[in-house]
Parts: structure tokens; C-alpha cells; sequence
């Protein structure tokens, strides 16, 4: 997954579905799994949040400190993208 020239290397799906399972499983109310590709490691990670509504914050916290960006944002529960 994501493998293009922004972000050079790909995510394996195995870990990608663990993510989903992990913020299902939580006992916080988690609903969507965002997708941050971190330019300090040179990794993706995973970030749970509780609403849509923090999608769009941690979008521009990502912007404003340029050392992490959104890559995708996904519901837990119904695993579609969120545009």
C-alpha cells in the first residue's frame, strides 16, 4: 500500500489490518485510523482518533510541524477511505 515516489516505501497490508484490529480493540472510542508517513523514521504510523473532527486537526498539525504527514484517514469499522 502507498507506494509511489512521495512516500518510497510500501506499507504491508499484514500490518496495516493489525492497525485496524488494534483500534477496534481499544477501549478508548476510537472510529477512524489515520496514516502518517514520519520523514524522521522514514516510516508509517498509525494515529486513532475519536472523531472526523480531529482528522482535520491532526491534518494541519501534520502541515505545520512538516515532519509528518497524513497519508490516509480510514473508518475502523467499515474500512473505507476517508477523502
Amino acid at each position: 500500500m502507498f507506494n509511489s515516489p512521495d512516500y518510497p516505501k510500501s506499507l504491508e497490508e499484514s500490518k496495516f489490518e493489525s492497525w485496524l484490529e488494534e483500534g477496534r480493540e481499544s477501549k478508548l472510542s476510537y472510529t477512524h485510523l489515520l496514516i502518517i508517513w514520519s520523514e524522521l523514521d522514514n516510516e508509517y504510523k498509525p494515529v486513532y482518533v475519536e472523531s472526523r473532527d480531529a482528522i482535520k486537526k491532526y491534518e494541519k498539525f501534520g502541515e505545520s510541524i512538516g515532519q509528518e504527514s497524513l497519508v490516509a484517514a480510514y473508518d475502523l469499522y467499515s474500512e473505507s477511505r476517508i477523502e
